[in-house]
């Protein structure tokens, strides 16, 4: 079965497009069939994928508004070695023309179910605040992984898009479960990162990851070369990292996943 998998959290900077465009990567190295769904009017993961967002001959916004299908828009990331459906700027326009729209809610949820059976692992970068965008994200995927930093307000926003998803689940996707807690650019020298990541362990227990995506320069860098870590520098800890995350979500696809 296709893994459909939301990266969010309404708080930017936390490594939420880093981890989708280097998850993606990484699970293709392991020849798994990934799409990955530029969902950020900012386009950083379709610049991050080394696609220009500027020529884009069709986009997500495409899609959203029923211009095209996921097949039509779609592209191919070759230096990630994953499909992409990118966006740009286009996409900020969106929420304004789907308030109006029946079902806008569900738009990309129908449009996804047309070619979820093509892919192992569908991820959706979600952007950075708790829009129609988002909630069209966390409608599609059956499952949401959370990067968030050790740091003290990361957890007051954790509690918001906690009680988001459940309030999704409700109302719009009664399958939608947390994947997991993902700590990112962690530094272990640091000694507020280690309380709150010992915090995130006593409260969500085995929700958080095992794997942590350290500080790196290696990974700062490969987005403004328009690749993956993982063929900017295979052997950084940064690569290291994320090859470590893919394999855990595959050995994880076995169990369940946590509820919120």
């Amino acid at each position: 079965m296709t893994k459909i998998l939301a990266v969010a959290n309404q708080k930017g900077g936390v490594g939420k497009t880093t981890t989708t465009v280097n998850l993606a990567a990484s699970l293709a190295a392991v020849k798994q069939r990934v799409l990955l769904i530029d969902l950020d009017p900012q386009g950083n993961a379709t610049m991050g994928s080394g696609i220009d967002k500027r020529d884009l001959q069709a986009s997500v916004y495409d899609v959203l508004l029923g211009g095209k299908t996921i097949i039509e828009a779609r592209t191919r990331s070759e230096v990630g070695k994953y499909d992409l459906l990118p966006a740009n700027r286009d996409l900020a326009g969106a929420e304004v023309e789907l308030v109006d729209m029946a079902l806008r809610e569900t738009r990309l949820r129908d449009a996804v179910r047309s070619i979820a059976g093509e892919y192992d692992y569908v991820l959706i970068d979600c952007p950075p605040a708790l829009n129609l965008l988002t909630l069209n994200g966390l409608c599609a995927a059956r499952s949401v992984m959370i990067p968030m930093q050790c740091e003290y307000y990361a957890l007051e926003g954790l509690s918001d898009l906690v009680n988001t998803i459940r309030k999704v689940r409700v109302s719009l996707n009664p399958d939608l479960e947390i994947e997991g807690l993902l700590r990112t650019m962690f530094d272990p020298r640091n000694t507020l990162a280690q309380q709150v990541s010992a915090q995130l362990q006593e409260y969500f227990g085995n929700k958080v990851y095992r794997t942590v995506i350290p500080r790196n320069v290696r990974l700062a860098e490969a987005p403004s070369y328009g690749m993956p870590v993982l063929y900017h520098d295979k052997a950084s800890k940064g690569t290291q990292a994320y090859l470590a995350l893919a394999g855990e979500l595959l050995n994880n696809a076995v169990r369940p996943a946590a509820t919120a």
